[in-house]
């Protein structure tokens, strides 16, 4: 089920509208990326001062070290963990679009669906993006204590929190926001290993543009897969 999700959210890279969505995702993503590192470098510069000296980047001046190359290749590398936010605000940018895009294409016979209140969207926005920072930083203390598993546990702990989000975010479009954590309690294990799928190439610098927009369409896939499976009436609105 995991696997066809994601198969078919790739088969549909060649749809224009889908391309114009991942397009305008990766660019925003991207930015959304230089901007969280920007923030970082200047966080640095304003807590240490300008004679602080970062491996790799060297004396931190925030401006400076953002145009360096040394600096990009930094990026790049911090992306592996910046890229956990980023994919989280920019799932729930364009969820919406992508849902609508693979729901159009795949399952045309859905009734139409009204788009989830800005409000709301603000909402679980928000309290995904704080949970995910919250916990990574928390999670500092783990890779600390246990760095040889530190990439399993980086893998598991965000695959857990993103496929929850991704799942949730997918599902309120159908079933509003309790029955989507409804259905999500009943199939925690297979979203978390969906969600695992997701949280390893997002720890591939580049790789990782691509997936808040092909993660997005993959759970929306997946959404219908399970309710499929566990409603087997709905079967026939979803072939």
């Amino acid at each position: 089920m995991i696997f066809k999700s994601f198969f078919l959210a790739l088969s549909q890279l060649g749809d224009p509208r889908f391309r114009r969505v991942l397009g305008l995702g990766i660019i925003l993503t991207f930015a959304l990326l230089i901007a969280s590192y920007a923030g970082l470098l200047w966080v640095l510069d304003l807590l240490v001062g300008e004679d602080a000296y970062v491996p790799v980047i060297g004396q931190v001046t925030w401006l400076d070290d953002l145009l360096s190359f040394s600096s990009f290749i930094f990026m790049f590398i911090l992306s592996i963990f910046l890229m956990v936010p980023v994919a989280s605000a920019i799932t729930s940018m364009f969820l919406d679009d992508v849902a609508q895009a693979v729901e159009d294409r795949h399952y045309p016979n859905l009734p139409a669906v009204d788009p989830v209140p800005f409000s709301d969207a603000l909402r679980d926005t928000l309290y995904f993006l704080g949970v995910l920072i919250i916990a990574n930083l928390l999670a500092f203390i783990l890779y600390a204590f246990f760095s040889a598993l530190s990439v399993f546990i980086f893998w598991g702990l965000n695959g857990f929190l993103l496929g929850r989000e991704y799942f949730q975010l997918a599902a309120m479009r159908r079933l509003g926001r309790q029955g989507a954590a409804a259905l999500r309690k009943k199939n925690k294990g297979t979203i978390w290993l969906a969600g695992i799928l997701m949280a390893v190439p997002l720890s591939i610098p580049l790789v990782n543009l691509l997936i808040p927009i092909v993660g997005a369409a993959t759970f929306t896939h997946l959404f219908h897969q399970i309710q499929a499976a566990d409603d087997p009436s709905s079967q026939s609105r979803v072939q």
